[in-house]
C-alpha cells in the first residue's frame, strides 16, 4: 500500500460523480486535484460552486449557462431541487498551481493529462475522521509501536478513515507514557500507511468507578492537572481530548485547563447528575462520548447525563451507530436534537475490528466476541468496544437511522474536523482544502479512497 506521507501527492480527476459538499450535492459533478489539494468542484463543462449575498447556492457555468451542474440539497426534511445558473461566473476557483480567472468568461486552465476515475453516479464523500478508536486487525493502541500503528491505521484507512486519534483506554500512568511517546514519534516520523493518525484521545483514566464499562475499575484515578501539564510539556498539541467524570473531585479544574490548552473536554464513563454536567459546561465541557453509553440515562424526573447531552447545544455528541450500542431510533433522536454541527459518528472499535469472533484484549482487558458483539467474558452484558468501521456507521445512519446523505457526512467527516480544529484543512470537499476524499459504488461501498491526494491501493 502507497504510504501517503511518503509519495507525492497525486493530480488526478473525479468526473460523472454526486459529489456531497457543505451546500449540497452537485449531480454529474467533477473534483479535480492537483498536488494532493482540492482546486475545483463542479460541472463538467467548467461550472463550479458559488455563493451569493442571500446563501443560495448556483451552478457556475463559465461558457455555456445551458451547461450547468445541477446542485441538490439533502437534507433530512428537504426535497431535491435544482438551483438556477448565475450570469455572474464566480468560480471556486484555487489561484495555485494554475491560476484561472473567477471571473467574466475564463475556462479553468487544468491539467488535461491527469489520471481520470468515473465515479459512475456514486457519492464522492470527504474522508471520515474518526476521534474514538482503540485498534483493529488485532492490535490496540495501548500496545503502540511502529507496527501496531501501521496495521491500525492501515485497516482503518481502507474502511475510508482518513483521519483518526489514537485513543487510550484507563490505564496506569506509565502505559499511557508510553503511548503518547510512540504515537508522537510516528506522527514526527509521518509514514502512515493508511488513516493519518492526527492526535489522542485519552479515555481516563479520570472516570468514575461507578461506570466503567470495559475500563480496568482498577486503574481509575481522580482527575490530575499535574499529569496534564507534564504530558503537554513533553508532546504539546498531541493530545486533543480527554474523557472524565465531571463529578469527580479535581474534574473543573481539569475542564478549565484542557479548554484553555484547545483540548476537547469530554463527559464519558460518569455518574453525574443532570445539574453537575451543567456546572461542568460552565467550565468549559464541550463534548460526550459514545452517547447513552457508561452515562446516567434519561429519566423524566432525573435527566442525568443523557438527559443534558440531548438538551445542551453546547456538547458534541459522539454515537456509535451499530445498532448494538444504541437502538436506531435512539440515534435518529439524537440527530433530531443534534444539528448544529454537534453530532459525531465515531467507532469505538477495538482490536477484533476487521475480523471474526474470538478472544480478544481491550487494554488490558480480555474481550470475547460472539456473533460480533463484544463483551467483557464474566459479564455478557458489558460492551467492549466494537468490531464497526465508519463505512459501516455512515451507512447505518443513512439506511436505519434516516439521515441523508449530506448530514451523514457531517457527523462522519465535517462535524469532527471542526471539533478537532481541522475544518479549514479538511472535513469538506472544498477548494483549497487538502483532497482526503471517498468514492462510494450505487451501494454505496467504498470504491476509491485518497488520503491528501495519494490512493491507497488494496
Amino acid at each position: 500500500m502507497t504510504h501517503p506521507t511518503e509519495g507525492t501527492p497525486a493530480s488526478f480527476r473525479i468526473v460523472n460523480g454526486r459529489i456531497v459538499t457543505p451546500e449540497g450535492i452537485i449531480e454529474q459533478g467533477t473534483l479535480i486535484v492537483e498536488h494532493g489539494v482540492i482546486q475545483y468542484i463542479g460541472s463538467e463543462h467548467g461550472a463550479a460552486v458559488a455563493h451569493t449575498s442571500n446563501g443560495t447556492v448556483h451552478s457556475m457555468d463559465n461558457e455555456n449557462a445551458g451547461d450547468s451542474a445541477t446542485i441538490s440539497t439533502d437534507n433530512d426534511d428537504a426535497s431535491h431541487s435544482s438551483l438556477e445558473y448565475d450570469n455572474a461566473a464566480h468560480a471556486t476557483i484555487a489561484n495555485e498551481p494554475n491560476p484561472a480567472s473567477s471571473t467574466g468568461n475564463a475556462q479553468p486552465a487544468f491539467r488535461q493529462d491527469i489520471v481520470q476515475y468515473d465515479a459512475r453516479g456514486g457519492l464522492v464523500l470527504p474522508g471520515f475522521i474518526d476521534i474514538h478508536v482503540h485498534g483493529g486487525m488485532g492490535q490496540d493502541f495501548m500496545d503502540a509501536s511502529p507496527e501496531v500503528l501501521d496495521t491500525i491505521t492501515r485497516f482503518h484507512g481502507s474502511q475510508g478513515t482518513t483521519s483518526m486519534l489514537a485513543t487510550t483506554m484507563t490505564a496506569p500512568r506509565a502505559a499511557i507514557d508510553h503511548v503518547l511517546e510512540q504515537v508522537h514519534a510516528y506522527m514526527e516520523k509521518g509514514e502512515m500507511p493508511g488513516a493519518q493518525v492526527v492526535g489522542v484521545h485519552l479515555e481516563g483514566p479520570f472516570i468514575s468507578p461507578k461506570w466503567p464499562g470495559a475500563q480496568n475499575p482498577g486503574h481509575i484515578v481522580l482527575p490530575n492537572v499535574q499529569w496534564l501539564e507534564e504530558w503537554h510539556a513533553a508532546y504539546p498539541g498531541l493530545i486533543k481530548q480527554l474523557t472524565l467524570a465531571p463529578e469527580r473531585e479535581g474534574a473543573l479544574e481539569v475542564i478549565r485547563w484542557l479548554r484553555a490548552h484547545d483540548i476537547t473536554a469530554a463527559a464519558g464513563h460518569t455518574d453525574a447528575t443532570y445539574e453537575q454536567i451543567m456546572e461542568a459546561v460552565e467550565a468549559g465541557l464541550n463534548h460526550a462520548v459514545h452517547t447513552f453509553n457508561a452515562m446516567t440515562p434519561l429519566h423524566h424526573r432525573k435527566p442525568g447525563t443523557a438527559g443534558a447531552v440531548l438538551g445542551k447545544p453546547a456538547i458534541c455528541a459522539e454515537i456509535i451507530a451499530d445498532g448494538i450500542h444504541v437502538h436506531p431510533a435512539a440515534v435518529a433522536l439524537l440527530a433530531q436534537l443534534k444539528q448544529q454541527h454537534n453530532l459525531i459518528l465515531i467507532t469505538d472499535a477495538m482490536s477484533a475490528a476487521g475480523l471474526g469472533d474470538g478472544d480478544y484484549m481491550l487494554g488490558d482487558q480480555p474481550v470475547k466476541v460472539i456473533n460480533g458483539v463484544a463483551t467483557l467474558p464474566e459479564d455478557s452484558g458489558t460492551l467492549a468496544g466494537s468490531r464497526l468501521t465508519m463505512i459501516e456507521g455512515f451507512r447505518f445512519l443513512i439506511e436505519k437511522a434516516g439521515l441523508s446523505v449530506q448530514r451523514a457526512s457531517e457527523a462522519a467527516s465535517g462535524n469532527p474536523a471542526r471539533q478537532l480544529g481541522l475544518y479549514e484543512q479538511t472535513g469538506s470537499l472544498e477548494v483549497g482544502k487538502q483532497a482526503d476524499v471517498l468514492v462510494l459504488d450505487g451501494d454505496m461501498g467504498l470504491k476509491e479512497i485518497f488520503v491528501r491526494g495519494v490512493r491507497l491501493e488494496g
